[in-house]
């Protein structure tokens, strides 16, 4: 039986350190993770939880639901641009993780973001006397002319280490790994084209590296003090090109893809059509692909020496990555980080009064709640919305084409949800498990938006009911509502009644 609302747990038998060649440092106080609810931090608070050292988890906005993903771990909400806020959290720490960035803002708005964030964090950590920072950063050479993303990991490095505190760096070059943008990239192209047209920067070289040999390195250089101050680059077994790397994976699918090499390599180009044949949007897009321009390769082995464990290949994580989505077993995806803007993060409740509009369609059911809340906790994704799916695959693309988040980024796990994940265009807000399902819109909207579905039990009745509420105080705002309003009948008086079907 599938158990749908439930919060999917951290296999400690599959953990990534079990052949770690480091030992456990009991002499380590208090451990700080930043940007715990994103795709890496996501997956390294549990393994050094697995391993005995005492956590604390930073994020900016706290969910009861992480008791239950990090059920031994200190959380703590805090925002790297407020230092007051950084100072409480940095409190008692020993060594601090430092995994934050600002890739969301887009090319143009991450840069000045991360520096001021990784300046006030070096202020904080040097007054609470923090030990060590551990950082990763992106591969690439300083000496030469690297993209703006590249080069803003290499300055957010500078940043942190022009205090007194050591700090540890570890530079990657692309993260592969079910769930990571890198791969969603790479796997989406290779599914949805027949033919790739290869740009000259395509054949430049790069060392990827698997997400779990990324997690081994972070937690064994804490365990290694020698480390502490030092610089290392870190890769995987293989040195590829990036035309190497779609044709390996087109190999591994069993696609056959035609690669046409093209002498046009507007690389601002190519990340916006990228974007709109994979789930990743494209502010997150156009910095990776931008950074195809450099060749990433380990300069040197040193890490080596301290870490002497062997890496995978990359057809090796490729097939790991997808076995963990055929298993539906992503633990994080690149879509649990937040948007930055507070106006995607306000919350219903938080509106001050009522939204300006709301909307409700209801049916009568006698079927089992936890049924019918199982059935409505599997719409969004592959499976769809059960009832007009071209429409709402419309509204994704046009969303994608201004440059939205689109329908396509799917879900994590189709078996699980929790409060933060994303369901197409939304991102979920609240569960009570067979009660209701609150979703936030993140699409573009000239407003704010959420779709709400509840089960109640009135005077002997029970309700399946969907309620959307809009907020907008705009003129164009009001004409979108009214414009959408005689699709609403249509669309969820036909959803709620393929959900009770289903159940």
């Amino acid at each position: 039986m599938i158990d749908i609302p439930s919060i999917q747990p951290w296999d400690t038998s599959e953990s990534f350190c079990n052949d770690l060649p480091t030992q456990f440092q009991p002499q380590l106080g208090k451990i700080l993770v930043t940007g715990a609810s994103g795709y890496i931090g996501g997956r390294l608070v549990p393994e050094l939880l697995n391993r005995g050292y005492k956590v604390r988890v930073m994020v900016r906005t706290v969910f009861p639901e992480y008791s239950s993903l990090w059920p031994s771990a200190e959380i703590v909400v805090a925002d790297a641009l407020k230092i007051d806020t950084l100072r409480a959290a940095l409190e008692g720490v020993d060594t601090a993780y430092y995994l934050i960035h600002s890739l969301r803002l887009g090319p143009k708005k991450f840069e000045q973001a991360d520096i001021d964030a990784a300046g006030n964090f070096r202020r904080a950590a040097e007054e609470k006397q923090v030990k060590r920072i551990i950082y990763l950063g992106g591969l690439g050479d300083i000496r030469s002319s690297l993209s703006s993303h590249l080069q803003n990991r290499a300055e957010v490095a500078v940043q942190l280490k022009y205090g007194k505190t050591p700090v540890t760096v570890l530079r990657a070059a692309i993260i592969v790994g079910s769930g990571s943008a890198s791969y969603e990239i790479i796997q989406h192209l290779v599914k949805s084209l027949r033919i790739i047209f290869i740009p000259r920067w395509a054949r430049n070289r790069c060392q990827p590296i698997a997400v779990r040999d990324v997690i081994k390195y972070l937690v064994g250089v804490l365990e290694v003090p020698e480390t502490s101050g030092r610089s290392f680059d870190i890769g995987g077994k293989d040195v590829l090109t990036y035309e190497e790397m779609l044709k390996i994976l087109a190999q591994l699918r069993q696609k056959k893809v035609l690669f046409v090499f093209t002498p046009l390599s507007n690389i601002r180009l190519y990340a916006y059509f990228a974007s709109l044949l994979t789930p990743v949007p494209d502010a997150i897009t156009a910095c990776l692909i931008e950074g195809l321009k450099n060749e990433v390769i380990c300069q040197d082995t040193a890490i080596r020496k301290f870490l002497p464990f062997e890496p995978l290949s990359y057809r090796e994580a490729i097939v790991r990555a997808m076995s963990r989505e055929e298993q539906d077993k992503v633990y994080t995806r690149w879509s649990d980080a937040y948007y930055p803007a507070y106006e995607l993060m306000l919350k219903l409740h938080e509106l001050k009064g009522k939204p300006a509009y709301t909307t409700t369609y209801a049916i009568a059911t006698q079927k089992d709640a936890s049924r019918i809340f199982k059935s409505i906790c599997e719409i969004g994704g592959r499976e769809g919305w059960f009832h007009s799916n071209w429409l709402w695959r419309l509204r994704g693309g046009i969303d994608r084409l201004f440059l939205g988040v689109g329908s396509a980024r799917g879900r994590r796990s189709y078996s699980t949800l929790k409060v933060n994940d994303v369901i197409d265009f939304w991102r979920i807000e609240s569960i009570e498990e067979n009660k209701r399902l609150l979703l936030r819109a993140e699409m573009r909207l000239p407003g704010r938006a959420w779709l709400e579905f509840n089960i109640r039990q009135e005077s002997g009745d029970k309700n399946l009911i969907v309620t959307a509420h809009y907020d907008t105080k705009s003129f164009f705002g009001r004409a979108y509502w009214y414009l959408c309003l005689p699709l609403h009948h249509f669309i969820f008086h036909n959803l709620i009644k393929e959900i009770e079907k289903r159940s």
